[in-house]
C-alpha cells in the first residue's frame, strides 16, 4: 500500500510541476490554456493547488492540454533507481530524521508544505505537529498532513526539538510570547517571514536562554493560503535564505540548512539588510504593482472596467494572479519592511516617469533597450531554472 501511494504522489507532483511550468514558458495563465483546450477554467487551477489530494487528470485531458501549447504530453516521472546489490541493508534506509520533533506554527500555503514534504520526503523530523486557530487544525486533522495539530501554539511547541514560525511577520511578536516559556533548552527557532530585520528584532528580546534562532525565507509561493493550498513540491529546487545573526549558534543554522536541503531547496546565506533590500525589488515591490494597477483597473468607470475584466490580456491576467495575495501576509510585509519597500517604489517610480518621457518624446531607442533588458532578466530567470 505504501509504495502505491508513493508513486501516485511522485506523479501528481511531477504534472503539477509541469503544469506550472507553462504559464512561465507559453506566456499564457491557466485559464487561457484550459479554454484553448476546450476544458473548465477550473481544470488546471484545482489540480496544482491541491495535487496530493485532487483526482489526476485523464489521459484525454493531459493531452488536450498539452497539444493546447504544442508540446508533447509530459512523460511519467522514472522511476527511482533500484539500489545497487551490494550495499548493505543500512545503507538503504532513509537517512536518520534531522529532528525528533517538529512543530509547525501555521499551517498555510508554507507551513502546510512544509509539513507535507516533511512527511512525504523523510529524513526531517520523527514527528511533524501543527499549530494554529480552531478552524485551521480542523483541517489539518481531516487533510492528515500533520502527526497532530494543536490550538494551543505553547503546547504546540512543548517537547519540540524544532520550531518553524509559518506565521505572517507581522504576528511574529505575540506568537513568539506566547510559546517562550514553553521551548525546550537547546530547540532550534526558525521563520519564513519574507522580512528579516523585523523578524529578528522580534524574535531575539523574547529568545529563552539555550534556545537557538536562525531566520529564514523560502523564496517559493503561490497565490493560493490556507490549509488546502500547500503540496509537497512548493520548495523544488527554489532558493531558501537564511540569515544568521551573530548570536546564531553555527550548529543550529547547519541543521536548519539540512533541513531545507532535504525539503528539495537551494540554501543561500546573506545578511538580514541585503536580504530585505534583495526581496523589496524582487518580491515586494512587483506585489505593490500588482495590487496597485488592480486597484487602478476597479476605481475605473464600471463600463470601462467591465471591458478590462471581459477582454482582459495575459499580462494582466498575471497581476491578478499576484494580486490574489493573502492580505493579512502582504499588509505586514510592506509595514515591516517600509524603508527598503519605499526606496525601491522611490528608483521605479523614477524609471518609470523616465519611461514615459520617451515614449512622449517618441525615443525608439530608450524603448527597445528597456524591452531588450527586460527579456534578458527572463531568460536569465529561466536558464536559473526559476521561471
Amino acid at each position: 500500500m505504501g509504495a502505491r501511494v508513493t508513486d501516485r504522489a511522485r506523479r501528481s507532483e511531477h504534472l503539477a510541476a509541469w503544469m506550472r511550468s507553462v504559464p512561465g514558458r507559453h506566456n499564457i495563465s491557466y485559464e487561457a490554456w484550459a479554454k484553448r483546450a476546450g476544458l473548465a477554467g477550473s481544470t488546471i487551477t484545482r489540480f496544482v493547488r491541491r495535487p496530493a489530494v485532487a483526482p489526476i487528470p485523464s489521459l484525454r485531458t493531459l493531452t488536450a492540454l498539452a497539444e493546447a501549447i504544442g508540446e508533447p504530453l509530459p512523460l511519467p516521472p522514472p522511476p527511482p533507481p533500484p539500489p545497487p546489490a551490494s550495499r548493505a541493508a543500512a545503507d538503504l534506509a532513509p537517512p536518520a530524521p534531522l529532528f525528533r520533533r517538529l512543530a509547525i506554527l501555521g499551517a498555510g500555503l508554507i507551513g502546510g508544505s512544509i509539513a507535507r514534504a516533511a512527511r512525504e520526503r523523510g529524513g526531517v523530523a520523527a514527528e511533524v505537529v501543527a499549530g494554529d486557530k480552531p478552524s485551521v487544525v480542523a483541517r489539518v486533522r481531516e487533510l492528515g498532513f500533520a502527526d497532530r495539530a494543536e490550538e494551543d501554539l505553547a503546547e504546540a511547541v512543548r517537547g519540540a526539538d524544532a520550531v518553524v514560525l509559518a506565521v505572517p511577520v507581522g504576528a511574529v511578536r505575540e506568537v513568539m510570547a506566547r510559546i517562550a516559556p514553553a521551548l525546550s533548552p537547546g530547540a532550534i527557532v526558525t521563520d519564513t517571514g519574507s522580512t528579516k530585520g523585523s523578524v529578528i528584532r522580534d524574535v531575539l528580546p523574547l529568545l529563552p536562554a539555550g534556545v537557538h534562532f536562525v531566520p529564514g525565507h523560502p523564496m517559493a509561493g503561490t497565490e493560493f493560503s490556507g490549509p488546502d493550498a500547500g503540496f509537497s513540491a512548493l520548495f523544488e529546487g527554489r532558493y531558501v535564505i537564511l540569515t544568521p545573526t551573530p548570536a546564531t549558534d553555527p550548529a543550529a543554522a547547519a541543521r536548519v540548512e539540512g533541513m531545507w536541503r532535504r525539503l528539495g531547496a537551494q540554501v543561500e546565506r546573506m545578511d538580514a539588510a541585503t536580504h530585505d533590500k534583495v526581496v523589496a525589488i524582487v518580491s515586494h515591490l512587483p506585489h505593490l504593482i500588482a495590487f496597485t494597477i488592480c486597484g487602478t483597473a476597479d476605481d475605473l468607470a464600471e463600463e470601462t472596467r467591465e471591458s478590462v475584466l471581459k477582454f482582459a490580456a495575459s499580462g494582466f491576467r498575471d497581476f491578478t494572479r499576484i494580486a490574489a495575495s493573502d492580505v493579512d501576509m502582504w499588509r505586514d510585509v510592506f509595514l515591516n519592511n517600509r524603508e527598503a519597500v519605499l526606496e525601491m517604489l522611490a528608483r521605479f517610480t523614477e524609471d518609470a516617469q523616465a519611461f514615459g518621457r520617451a515614449i512622449r518624446r517618441g525615443e525608439e531607442g530608450f524603448i527597445e533597450d528597456r524591452i531588450r533588458r527586460g527579456r534578458k532578466i527572463r531568460r536569465g530567470l529561466i536558464e536559473r531554472k526559476q521561471a
